[in-house]
C-alpha cells in the first residue's frame, strides 16, 4: 500500500501524519517541539512508525511545512517543503470543499485564509504581537493555577465575563492581574481571556478581511470551547471544529507531497543517523550572510541562507 508522510513543525508543537492514496490519515502524532526540531521529528517518527508498522506500507512522499519545514525538510529528503498557509489550505479543503474563511491560532502565531472555489483569494498573519496565540493562554493558565486543556469548559460557566486588554502581551497580563486584585472571580477571568484572544485576532489578523462561512477553526487553541464561543459571539455565525483540525498543515503537506512521488520509499530508520546544524557568518562580501548548515552522519547534506556565490558552501 502507497502511503505519504506529512510533517507540521512549529516552535511550539510538531505534528504529523501519515496518509493513503484516499488520504486517508493512518498514523497522526502530536508533541511538543521543545527548542529541539531535530529530536522531536525523530520521536514523532518512531511513534507514526508504530502506528503503521503492520500496515505493508511504502512511503512514497514526504513533505514539510511550519517555521522549520526547510530544515526538517532537508534532514529527511523531503520531495515537498511548502508554506503554511498553502499546506494549511490543501489540508483544510481535502475535509471541508466548501470552506470559505480558516482561522488558526497556533502556540506562537496565528493566520486567517480566506478561499473561493477552493483557490486562497488572501491571507493575513500575525506579526507583532503573542497575546492571541496559544503560547499567551498556556502562561495565564499557569498563573492563574488552572490547565490550560479546562480554560474552554470553565469559560463557559462565567456569567460575567471580565473585560482584559487584548492590544498586545503586556497589556493584557497586567490587565488580568489588576481583575484578581479586585476580586473578579477565575471563571470570570478565563472567560474575558478567551474574548480578549478573539478580539485581538480579529482586529490584527482579520483586520479588513472579508469573513464568510463556513468558517473552520484550526489550531491547538481550537480545542478550547471558550474560545469557540467567543468566535461565534463575535461574527455572529457559526464557527466549525474539526477533530483533526490541528493536523490540517500536517495533511495537507502530505496530499501535497503524493503528487509528486519519491524516486525511492522513505525509510523511518532515518531516526538513527545523526544530524548536526551550524550556522556561520560569511565574511566574504559586505552583506555577512548568516549561512545555516546541515549534517548527516558529518556529511554535508544542505546549507542556506547565502544571497551570492561568495557564501557557496559544498563541503
Amino acid at each position: 500500500m502507497k502511503g505519504y508522510l506529512g510533517i507540521d513543525i512549529g516552535s511550539i508543537s510538531t505534528k504529523g501524519v501519515v496518509i493513503n492514496e484516499d488520504q486517508k490519515i493512518l498514523g497522526s502524532s502530536y508533541l511538543w517541539t521543545k527548542g529541539n526540531p531535530q529530536e522531536a521529528v525523530k520521536e514523532l517518527l518512531l511513534e507514526l512508525e508504530n502506528q503503521v508498522k503492520d500496515m505493508d506500507l511504502e512511503i512514497l512522499g514526504v513533505g514539510t511545512t511550519g517555521s522549520a519545514r526547510k530544515l526538517i525538510g532537508s534532514m529527511l529528503g523531503a520531495n515537498v517543503i511548502k508554506n503554511e498557509i498553502t499546506a494549511h489550505a490543501i489540508g483544510t479543503l481535502s475535509i471541508h470543499p466548501d470552506a470559505r474563511t480558516i482561522f488558526e491560532i497556533g502556540g506562537q502565531d496565528s493566520k486567517i485564509i480566506l478561499l473561493e472555489n477552493g483557490i486562497v483569494t488572501d491571507y493575513a498573519m500575525n506579526t507583532l504581537c503573542a497575546a492571541g496565540t496559544g503560547s499567551f493562554l498556556s502562561s495565564q493558565a499557569e498563573r492563574l493555577g488552572v490547565k490550560v486543556e479546562d480554560f474552554g469548559s470553565i469559560a463557559l460557566s462565567s456569567k460575567h465575563p471580565a473585560k482584559i486588554a487584548a492590544r498586545c502581551t503586556v497589556f493584557a497580563e497586567s490587565d488580568l492581574v489588576h481583575k484578581m486584585q479586585i476580586g473578579y472571580s477565575k471563571e470570570d477571568i478565563i472567560a474575558g481571556l478567551c474574548k480578549s484572544v478573539v478580539s485581538n485576532y480579529l482586529n490584527n489578523v482579520g483586520k479588513g478581511k472579508k469573513i464568510e462561512e463556513p468558517i473552520i477553526f484550526q489550531g491547538g487553541v481550537s480545542k478550547n470551547i471558550g474560545v469557540k464561543k467567543a468566535f461565534e459571539e463575535e461574527t455572529k455565525a457559526e464557527v466549525q471544529v474539526d477533530p483533526n483540525g490541528h493536523l490540517m498543515g500536517a495533511l495537507g503537506v502530505a496530499i501535497l507531497s503524493s503528487r509528486k512521488p519519491l524516486m525511492k520509499p522513505f525509510n523511518f530508520n532515518i531516526t538513527e543517523e545523526e544530524f548536526e546544524t551550524k550556522g556561520i557568518e560569511c565574511n566574504r562580501c559586505p552583506n555577512h550572510c548568516e549561512i545555516i548548515c546541515v549534517r548527516k552522519n558529518k556529511e554535508l547534506i544542505d546549507s542556506w541562507g547565502n544571497r551570492c556565490e561568495n557564501g557557496m558552501i559544498r563541503k
